[in-house]
């Protein structure tokens, strides 16, 4: 090994129970190079589900398909890169439909935006 450290990893888990995200806190604080993400900051790794089809479109959200298809991705932890790279358009088109996700679901980043979907139902975490 050349000694370097590696880097932190932030974890993002949506938890209603505030005693289980104490006690998942607490079991993460011994491991090291992992935290959990604090309140509105972007996480390096999100735990969602693994079923792609857990996707709904309540009223209240008007997505198209591609929206829905990178808000999944935002919600596996996806940067933009990977996003355009995932669904083969480019960089700035994954920008686009990440700014228009962030303004339908009046949320301030990227990981407030899968929390507000979340929230809202247009996906299962």
């Amino acid at each position: 090994m050349n000694g370097a450290a590696s880097p932190m990893i932030v974890v993002a888990i949506e938890i209603a129970d505030a005693a289980t995200a104490d006690r998942l806190a607490s079991l993460l604080s011994g491991v090291a190079g992992i935290r959990l993400a604090l309140a509105g900051e972007e996480a390096t790794v999100a735990l969602v589900s693994r079923d792609r089809a857990a996707v709904i479109e309540p009223a209240e959200v008007d997505l198209t398909p591609r929206e829905r298809d990178v808000l999944l991705l935002l919600a596996e932890g996806a940067s933009n890169k990977a996003v355009a790279r995932r669904l083969g358009i480019s960089v700035h088109t994954a920008k686009f439909h990440v700014g228009s996700l962030l303004e339908k679901l009046d949320a301030t980043g990227r990981t407030d935006a899968v929390t507000h979907a979340a929230r809202l139902g247009v996906i299962n975490l």
